[in-house]
């Protein structure tokens, strides 16, 4: 039997990719004969030819959104969703032998009109996390996934690390019954002026989508569009950790700029930038004297604009330069940006002018008093005791002895693991993050290898232990090592969302081991994010060898304690209802 299998995910290639695999291999198995095509973003990465659909004896096709059929009229087709693919791919395979229908031409202009009837609940949505790889197209597609299934309408903005994709039209967000904004970091909301808002984070609409989805319904409010404006008090408990993430998601290119130009300026020699007038030289002062000086100022100025958006931009970037100034590196910078983000907030609220004057306020009253508050704060405050106690700290770091380097790895390697890219995970990144404007890169380079540990453990556990996992998790498994390379600890989640009891004590068994070794090796690492990848770019790490030593063995750790606690007829269990 000849299959044509096509497969397309708006927001994520990751899964068009599984899909495809496992579908490819399933279909292989049954002794078919199969062509493949994957969507990303809806651009075909390869384009079926007409000569191959023509001979396809059925065509599946796998997707979360509109796909154009034209191509298949006359021919057998089955449509079905990622989800439901991913669950059982054989008997995706089997319903699609048996129930494809032939596809007409009237077929494509009269689904629109049946959706258009029903009158489903209208949402928009935006998704976005902190470093805008991969948590942001996760949630994205699990939450198109369950609006299908649910019989929404709902569209999704991501705003990854590349900036916006699929951005929301006016014309969406006028019809929406409510907005979604699933995101770790803050993100603008003028457009929305008007519009009932539902706000959570991007691992709560990534494993509870349908009450996601449903909570926003019932529960969206109206909120002004005006700076500064107070969110509903729902949201304060977790206000103050999403704006330090919105400070460190805009400093992240930066630090990664500036790192890789100090390792590049160290490839001439360590000590090559001290002669004027080299490359070496110059490479040095576009990382080391420009980059890195730009990351507190930002840290700063984008977690004051996060909570009193453009208003506290201005304040927020001056007193994160009088941070660096002062040598109180980022933790002083922390201290300016919540000081001047507040400090205008408050100063927007509170000051009331004549309506002629009030235009003013933005680019006049709240910057000048703002900036005014956070400078002498910081100046005759702040300053010197947070450079006191960032010195002391940097000392600590720079001279402390095996046991404490060993135990601050485990720490910071456990934390990694705990939540795969959560809370918890985020503040030991942000923390290691900070510390690389302070020279302090040892704990940065224990994290981003800890952080690699969970999805590298797991897809080695599903080759060493193949008879306990199912064909699925193996090709999940493949998927997770690949991501892993990368440092995309989210790679791991498919595993814990399913045996959380036993995946997450594995992976901080493997991450605490592998943050220990780090430490102990003395690993220091430039750039803080890449994974393995950074190792190509000379001196970005030191201790290479041992540094990926760390890694293997904790990976290994991981591998070896899952498979070992797995068990088998769970699969069997989880894999009965769908056989059956």
């Amino acid at each position: 039997m000849k299959l044509a299998i096509i497969t397309a995910c708006p927001n994520g290639m990751v899964t068009s990719v599984l899909c495809a695999r496992l579908l490819d291999a399933a279909a292989q198995r049954q002794g078919w004969s199969t062509s493949v095509e994957v969507h990303d973003d809806a651009h075909p990465e390869r384009q079926l030819s007409a000569t191959t659909i023509e001979a396809a004896e059925w065509v599946l096709v796998v997707s979360t959104g509109p796909v154009d059929l034209s191509r298949f009229v006359g021919k057998r087709v089955y449509r079905s969703t990622p989800s439901q693919a991913l669950q059982d791919v054989d008997a995706v395979l089997r319903r699609g032998a048996e129930e494809a229908q032939i596809h007409v031409a009237a077929q494509a202009s009269a689904e629109p009109l049946i959706e258009a009837g029903k009158r489903a609940p209208r949402l928009v949505a935006i998704t976005a996390c902190p470093t805008g790889v991969a948590h942001t197209f996760m949630a994205a597609e699990a939450l198109q996934q369950t609006a299908k299934r649910l019989g929404y309408d709902l569209q999704v903005e991501t705003q990854g690390s590349v900036g916006a994709r699929n951005p929301l039209s006016a014309e969406a967000i006028a019809a929406a019954d409510v907005v979604l904004l699933a995101a770790d970091i803050e993100v603008a909301t003028e457009r929305f002026a008007g519009k009932r808002i539902y706000r959570c984070g991007t691992g709560v609409a990534l494993k509870q989508a349908e009450a996601t989805l449903n909570k926003a319904l019932a529960e969206g409010q109206l909120e002004t569009a005006a700076p500064g404006a107070q969110a509903p008090a729902k949201q304060e408990k977790t206000g103050v950790y999403k704006h330090l993430l919105t400070g460190v998601s805009f400093m992240l290119p930066m630090v990664v700029a500036g790192g890789l130009m100090i390792a590049l300026s160290f490839v001439f020699g360590i000590t090559a930038f001290k002669e004027q007038g080299t490359l070496a030289a110059a490479l040095m002062q576009i990382g080391g004297e420009t980059a890195f000086k730009l990351m507190v100022p930002l840290l700063a100025g984008y977690i004051a604009y996060s909570i009193a958006d453009r208003p506290g931009l201005a304040p927020g970037m001056i007193g994160g330069m009088l941070a660096s100034t002062l040598g109180a590196g980022f933790i002083g910078g922390i201290v300016a940006g919540f000081l001047a983000g507040y400090a205008a907030k408050a100063i927007n609220k509170y000051a009331r002018l004549p309506q002629s004057l009030e235009a003013l306020k933005p680019i006049l009253i709240i910057p000048l008093l703002a900036s005014l508050f956070t400078g002498l704060v910081m100046i005759y405050v702040v300053g010197k005791p947070v450079a006191g106690m960032l010195e002391a700290l940097t000392h600590f770091l720079d001279s402390m002895g095996t046991t404490n380097a060993i135990l601050l790895g485990v720490l910071l390697g456990a934390m990694m693991c705990v939540d795969l890219g959560g809370p918890i995970n985020k503040a030991a990144y942000a923390f290691s993050v900070g510390l690389l404007a302070s020279q302090s890169y040892a704990p940065m380079a224990a994290t981003m290898a800890a952080g690699m540990v969970p999805p590298i453990g797991l897809g080695i556990a599903t080759f060493i232990a193949r008879r306990k996992f199912a064909q699925t998790e193996r090709e999940a498994g493949k998927a997770a090592l690949v991501l892993g390379l990368c440092f995309i600890s989210e790679g791991a989640i498919p595993f814990a969302a399913k045996d959380p009891l036993r995946v997450i004590p594995a992976s901080i068994a493997g991450g605490a081991l592998t943050g220990a070794l780090s430490m102990y090796f003395g690993c220091k690492l430039m750039a803080p994010h890449g994974g393995l990848f950074v190792m190509l770019i000379p001196n970005a790490i030191n201790h290479a060898l041992l540094y990926l030593l760390a890694i293997v063995a904790g990976s290994l750790l991981t591998a070896l304690v899952y498979a070992v606690v797995k068990r088998p007829e769970a699969v069997e269990l989880a894999l009965q209802p769908a056989s059956s």
